[in-house]
């Protein structure tokens, strides 16, 4: 049997990245100080969820809101996100994220303070890997203490 990467979930990902990163990352604050080691760190994720976003535009055949809206169930395997889709068409897409287990899981390690950090702060980048021209915002996570993500994307004016 072979099994690469693309076997495993994205949860799992996170979950076996977050238990070797934090250990850095927390030297390095030790070292350095948070806000160095932060700004560094979220370079880095930032271009690794780029890259990730070009990918996952391939993945979808396409890089517009429709194409995206066929890779989104890839980010709930093994129940990792509950949402709705409230507002679903081809200039906007907004998502209400219920329930995430990545939250759970950094809550689960200890690790709340790094979860924003290694897992919400890539979707900004995510998307614009994806396609630069559309736009996302969001006013709130889970991982924040919200009761849910609001994930809005759209194609109209920034």
């Amino acid at each position: 049997m072979s099994e690469d990467i693309n076997s495993v979930s994205m949860l799992v990902r996170r979950e076996i990245e977050a238990l070797i990163s934090v250990p850095l990352l927390k030297a390095f604050i030790e070292a350095f100080g948070k806000e160095k080691t932060f700004e560094i760190a979220k370079e880095v994720i930032r271009n690794l969820a780029k890259d990730s976003g070009k990918m996952l535009a391939e993945v979808a055949g396409g890089n517009q809101l429709k194409d995206l809206e066929t890779v989104l169930p890839f980010f709930s395997q093994g129940g990792a996100l509950e949402f709705d889709t409230p507002e679903s068409g081809p200039e906007k897409i907004a998502i209400n994220i219920t329930r995430c287990a990545y939250a759970e899981m950094y809550k689960k390690h200890g690790l709340e303070e790094f979860g924003y950090l290694l897992s919400c702060g890539r979707d900004y980048a995510l998307f614009e890997g994806f396609n630069p021209d559309i736009n996302f915002s969001r006013t709130q996570t889970i991982m924040e203490g919200a009761d849910n993500c609001d994930f809005c994307l759209n194609t109209g004016k920034k």
